[in-house]
């Protein structure tokens, strides 16, 4: 489904199956297995300039626009979506919030690193006690003279043991959003501590990790935005990053669909390949279907946002659809495939684990059904 993709967009999504196809689907089991995909990996990624685009040229991006954004990764999301979630976090999260709000000194420290893969970005916000309602975070960052101590938690933190720098959002006023500030904390700082979290039910091969924050002494100049306005960059952040996971959950969809289309024509029941079972045929097209709907639910995210239209409830829309179409194509793959989907020897038993957690993170389908519903009623059901 090409629609009208222009020749550049084209070729960036042939370049990316290309590299999927080499350098990650072959690997994906056994970094699932090793709970750790290659870390040169993020290297290759920067030298084909996928961590940088959307990012101006002049910072070491490889500009391009949003759908261009959204080609790459669905790919990725085919290939193995720990090694997606790695883009969406450094590029999608914090290289472009830095492009945003970022001063002419911010964008020259960090993000020529971001864009080549030399360095790596995590999005600090979820802790603890508080992921849904973020703006009940309790790391706090107090003056000191011209610097601030940051001291507090953050949970889940992709690419947390692997980041060079954290975008982290900390409380430097009262209670509610308007109290929070965004800074940019180098990770090599003295009094942070990083523990990555093992375990994972998916995503196995990403660095996911708990961040501890010990009075770390920052520069008042790594502030990210305004003092006070941290919530807003974080929902900005997240709506765009909401587009990403979608893109990628449309990607881990058309793995499914491949998979479970190749298994129908070999496998042979009843003196037939199964493909030609009448069942078979329906967990094949409702995959099918899902596949297209979320991936226009994605595109149109992406227009929007290339042509400055609002996009916040169209990205809620897309994260909603296409995450949980996701876990029923990975649910109706191994319905396919039968036993044999349900051991590692086949991929659709990962692709299962790491659907599942697309419903939950950059918020979980019930948050995203209350902004769809705040959008088409006016009525907040937060409060």
């Amino acid at each position: 489904m090409d629609l009208a993709l222009s020749e550049e967009q084209l070729a960036v999504r042939q370049l990316a199956a290309e590299f999927v196809d080499r350098d990650i689907a072959p690997h994906a089991a056994d970094w699932d297995r090793a709970e750790s995909v290659d870390p040169t990996i993020v290297g290759r990624l920067g030298e084909l300039g996928f961590l940088g685009l959307t990012i101006p040229e002049q910072y070491g991006g490889s500009e391009g626009d949003h759908l261009a954004y959204c080609l790459v990764l669905e790919e990725l999301g085919r290939g193995d979506s720990a090694v997606r979630g790695i883009v969406s976090v450094s590029l999608g999260l914090v290289a472009k919030s830095i492009n945003t709000y970022g001063s002419e000194e911010q964008k020259l420290r960090w993000l020529p690193g971001l864009t080549s893969g030399s360095a790596l970005g995590c999005f600090a916000l979820t802790e603890p006690g508080s992921g849904s309602d973020a703006a009940a975070l309790t790391t706090r960052a107090q003056r000191d003279g011209d610097d601030w101590l940051i001291s507090g938690s953050k949970m889940f933190i992709t690419n947390g043991t692997w980041a060079d720098v954290a975008l982290v959002f900390a409380r430097t006023g009262g209670p509610g959003h308007r109290g929070i500030t965004a800074f940019l904390v180098p990770t090599d700082t003295p009094g942070l501590e990083r523990r990555e979290l093992h375990g994972k039910l998916g995503l196995r091969g990403q660095a996911t990790a708990e961040l501890v924050f010990d009075s770390v002494r920052v520069p008042g100049d790594a502030l990210l935005g305004a003092e006070g306005k941290g919530f807003s960059v974080a929902m900005a952040a997240l709506a765009k990053g909401r587009m990403s996971v979608a893109a990628g959950c449309v990607g881990l969809a058309r793995a499914c669909l491949e998979a479970a289309v190749a298994y129908a024509g070999q496998r042979e029941q009843f003196g037939k390949p199964i493909a030609s079972h009448q069942l078979v045929q329906d967990l094949l097209a409702n995959i099918a279907v899902d596949v297209d709907a979320a991936r226009l639910l994605v595109w149109r995210v992406a227009d929007h946002i290339d042509r400055g239209l609002p996009f916040a409830t169209e990205s809620s829309m897309a994260k909603l659809y296409a995450s949980e179409a996701a876990v029923r194509a990975a649910d109706n793959a191994i319905q396919v495939f039968g036993g044999y989907g349900y051991i590692d020897e086949y991929p659709v038993a990962k692709y299962l684990r790491d659907a599942r957690v697309m419903t939950l993170y950059e918020g979980t389908s019930q948050i995203h059904k209350l902004l769809i519903g705040r959008a088409l009623t006016g009525v907040a059901a937060f409060t």
